[in-house]
């Protein structure tokens, strides 16, 4: 079995041969997708100290090693600029170009041709106008969000068409929802604002019968039938610290695989033998029964070699069946009974 048909096995929990990192992918993104400015430096990996504006007219600063930039500017703070503002055209050539030729070039040796739309709506918004302008407007303000969120999502269904004219099987949606304790805003504005928005990308793509993996960080234990009935196939990071794991694989078992789940800070903080017991709990508790993905619950700089006992546990363990952990008391913590 290889990579690939391995893979879907997982995402269909169908007697996957072994648990593995992630899908197996050639990226075609799209120029601009992690904040690239069209002149000058900038971007996602630029070195830290960088200041620059992505496509969006968004202002970024790098501040830190192996941390994404902090958005600083916000070209929609003032609502009143909606109608003057130059939105991206997702057919510039300076965006998708980069799409047909990376798709093109694209060593696929057994991988899923991928297409991310990182930031996919809330926090591409929130950038735009402010998180905590934001906020406000869904109360003073509803109709202006409206029309950011359905014009922020015309431009992902313009980047969407170009990602299907060129054969993508797996589109990459992110936004993070939730907080360390809670949702960052309430179910009902989750319903009236972004749902509708969310469904017509995801319809597209699963029209086309593409795979479709979300990345929202925190608690998202109460919209998890939210991400199902919308269609995600894969969910990430499933943060071990802001959710109740066993509650989250009950819910989700045969319908919703799951990526990550490693608690970040014991990578950060633990010994390689911790690490090495939570990463094999996670394998029980995640994997057991397929649709699971094992990695750090974030993305993060971790050492070298707390990252690679990630991996070689999860090389040495994560083959089916999967055997239950012994009890591992340690110095981080016992193991918890269900996070």
């Amino acid at each position: 079995m290889d990579a690939r048909e391995n893979a879907l096995r997982i995402i269909r929990f169908d007697s996957p041969e072994r648990i593995v990192g992630g899908l197996p992918a050639s990226p075609c993104n799209y120029f601009g997708v992690n904040h690239e400015p069209f002149e000058g430096p900038g971007g996602h990996d630029s070195p830290v100290g960088t200041r620059w504006f992505d496509i969006w007219g968004v202002g970024w600063h790098r501040e830190l090693e192996g941390v994404m930039g902090y958005a600083q500017v916000h070209p929609l703070a003032d609502l009143s600029r909606i109608d003057s503002y130059p939105w991206p055209d997702p057919d510039d050539p300076r965006l998708v170009s980069q799409v047909y030729d990376l798709a093109e070039n694209a060593g696929r040796n057994n991988t899923f041709l991928t297409g991310s739309h990182r930031e996919t709506l809330w926090e591409k918004s929130y950038n735009l106008v402010g998180m905590d302008r934001l906020m406000l407007a869904f109360y003073d303000a509803p109709a202006a969000v409206r029309e950011i969120l359905h014009r922020v999502m015309d431009f992902q269904l313009g980047i969407a068409r170009h990602y299907a004219e060129v054969g993508v099987e797996v589109a990459g949606f992110g936004d993070d929802l939730g907080g360390q304790n809670g949702l960052l805003f309430s179910p009902d504005i989750l319903h009236e604002f972004f749902v509708p928005e969310y469904r017509r990308l995801f319809s597209f793509y699963k029209e086309k019968g593409v795979i479709i993996t979300f990345h929202s960080c925190g608690y998202v234990e109460p919209i998890l039938d939210v991400f199902m009935d919308l269609g995600v196939d894969v969910l990430n990071p499933v943060q071990a610290t802001a959710n109740d794991l066993d509650a989250v694989r009950l819910k989700t078992r045969g319908k919703m695989a799951l990526q990550g789940g490693v608690s970040t800070h014991r990578i950060m903080t633990c010994s390689i033998e911790d690490i090495v017991a939570e990463t094999r709990f996670r394998l029980w508790q995640l994997g057991r029964d397929g649709g699971y993905f094992c990695g750090p619950d974030q993305g993060m700089p971790f050492p070298e070699k707390s990252i690679q006992a990630v991996r070689d546990t999860v090389e040495e363990y994560g083959v089916y069946p999967i055997q239950p952990p012994p009890t591992h008391p340690s110095a981080c913590g016992p193991l918890p009974a269900g996070n």
